[in-house]
């Protein structure tokens, strides 16, 4: 039995005629005749009487009718719905985020991928780098963004966007007066850090290590679990720290720490798209897939950056407070 078959089955009742059905649904009168031949067969019991002018239902035909005509409503259902979420009408996407990404990039680009497709439910959960890739791995999200790349098996992952790291002191900083200090002073000083395992951390890690240098050198006097909270206490003067352009910038604008260059050391990083490798899983994961790749970045917003390549940040030569 298949939908052809009860769609056939339910003009001949409607119309009384092979005919009149055949002509309804653009078919020949044979192959009408063959379709409810099939469903009888399968079925395994006749569904008409056939007389000269007209057909009528069997006890079996009149019992299939409204259970076929229930059939084809919910198959009409499923595909009204199967293309409301192609055309992205309706639909839900999950997204976890470090961060960084999770508070200074992704609700924007929320923002503005709803506005293109406000049918879609989008909830964004924010964590640790490690927690989100967790996150995708268990298929709990359908897309992570982090600090951090990762090279687990059955995971890909791209970079995506081009942040910078800064040092950053408080405004009674004696650095303040200086134009840079080199990677070693650095260490010598009261550092505040994120937490072991948070892509800002793992990013500091990595670049000291191809400078031979470590952080177990370093005065690590705080370590806390938000990128704010590492600002609140350089601010209020407890020791410097590096953290992401994009959370330093309004502080600095503002004046409540000051930026210092670091000599000779690359504070360049990327931020990820982590994704299972069934990819993509739904269409709403597609659609803000190609969204956020080609959408112009937050701090992008100029009349002619439209879909320009990510952002590099320039160097920073001088001291800002």
């Amino acid at each position: 039995m298949n939908l052809k078959q009860l769609e056939a089955f339910l003009w001949v009742a409607k119309l009384q005629s092979f005919t009149r059905a055949a002509k309804h649904l653009y078919m020949s009168q044979p192959a009408v005749s063959f379709q409810i031949k099939s469903l009888e067969e399968s079925l395994g019991v006749p569904l008409f009487y056939r007389g000269d002018k007209k057909v009528e239902l069997t006890e079996a035909g009149r019992l299939l009718y409204p259970e076929a005509k229930q059939i084809l409503r919910h198959f009409e259902k499923i595909k009204t719905g199967l293309d409301e979420l192609k055309g992205l009408k309706r639909g839900h996407l999950s997204l976890g985020a470090s961060t960084i990404p999770g508070e200074y990039l992704l609700p924007l680009l929320i923002g503005r991928f709803h506005r293109h497709y406000p049918g879609v439910e989008v909830t964004l959960r924010i964590a640790g780098s490690g927690q989100v890739i967790r996150w995708v791995r268990e298929r709990e999200i359908d897309l992570g963004v982090t600090g951090a790349p990762t090279s687990e098996e059955g995971l890909g992952c791209l970079p995506w966007y081009q942040d910078r790291l800064v040092l950053i002191v408080g405004p009674e900083h004696p650095w303040v007066s200086r134009e840079s200090v080199n990677p070693e002073e650095l260490l010598a000083q009261p550092l505040i850090l994120r937490e072991p395992g948070s892509g800002t951390r793992r990013s500091l890690e990595e670049k000291l290590t191809r400078m031979g240098l470590s952080l177990e050198e370093a005065q690590v006097v705080m370590e806390l679990g938000s990128t704010r909270a590492v600002i609140t206490a350089v601010q209020a003067g407890l020791g410097v720290s590096l953290v992401s352009a994009l959370a330093a910038a309004e502080p600095l604008a503002l004046g409540r720490v000051c930026q210092v260059a670091v000599k000779n050391m690359d504070l360049n990083r990327y931020l990820y798209l982590i994704h299972p490798s069934e990819w993509p899983g739904s269409f709403a994961a597609e659609a803000f897939w190609d969204f956020i790749r080609n959408e112009e970045r937050p701090d992008e917003e100029t009349p002619d950056s439209k879909n320009r390549p990510n952002k590099k940040a320039p160097p920073t030569e001088r001291p800002v407070c």
